[in-house]
């Protein structure tokens, strides 16, 4: 794995536009103990997937902290058709396994100053970057001037959880608190962006409700 201290964009390094995804219950619940609260949304994992996965020409990234990596099963990481970058300072440095990664970061800084600066292992251009967890990570990215948006599904039913997303994005359609100047776009925007053409309206899975939303700061 390679690492990267932080560094400011220099004028030919365009910097790198950052959206946040993840689901969350009404008060904003994300994890318990170390895991989703909530099981079988198979339809949810599949539109993360198509979603971090679609792109033009070019390739996504995913950035996420040390226990989200290690949340994921091994069988299924590095995330498949995306570049992975993970955040930690002491996550053992060894070669990327695969083009996917990942690459080891000691920073969000240096996580994103590496996915501006250069092509990664598969030698393609990074088009679309997105932060995938956990709650640290997310609030870090959220102080940045380069996060844009944030795709929600937000889970209607509320469930036991220990870890919370960091700002309040209310179901009013206005970010509240701290989350002043965040507003949920039209679902036809929602659809543009991600190219989920089919998305709309309340999705039941197992008995578990959820919708999926884009949030967008002024």
């Amino acid at each position: 794995m390679s690492t990267t201290e932080g560094q400011e964009p220099t004028p030919t390094m365009a910097r790198l536009e950052l959206t946040l995804i993840v689901a969350a219950t009404s008060k904003v619940g994300i994890g318990l103990n170390g895991t989703l609260p909530w099981t079988g949304l198979r339809k949810e994992m599949a539109y993360f997937k198509r979603v971090t996965l679609r792109s033009g020409e070019g390739r996504n990234a995913v950035i996420m902290g040390r226990k989200t990596w290690d949340s994921i099963s091994e069988k299924f990481r590095p995330l498949g058709g995306r570049w992975n970058v993970v955040v930690s300072r002491s996550m053992p440095h060894s070669p990327p396994s695969s083009d996917d990664g990942p690459e080891i970061a000691s920073s969000l800084d240096a996580a994103i100053s590496l996915l501006s600066s250069s092509h990664g292992t598969s030698g393609k251009q990074v088009e679309k970057a997105f932060i995938i967890g956990g709650a640290q990570i997310y609030k870090a990215a959220l102080e940045r001037p380069e996060t844009k948006r944030v795709l929600l599904t937000r889970i209607l039913d509320e469930f036991e959880c220990d870890t919370f997303f960091p700002i309040v994005l209310g179901e009013s359609g206005v970010g509240e608190g701290s989350a002043v100047g965040w507003k949920r776009r039209p679902v036809e925007d929602l659809r543009a962006w991600t190219g989920e053409e089919g998305v709309g309206g309340t999705v039941e899975e197992g008995g578990t409700r959820y919708v999926f939303e884009m949030w967008e700061r002024d």
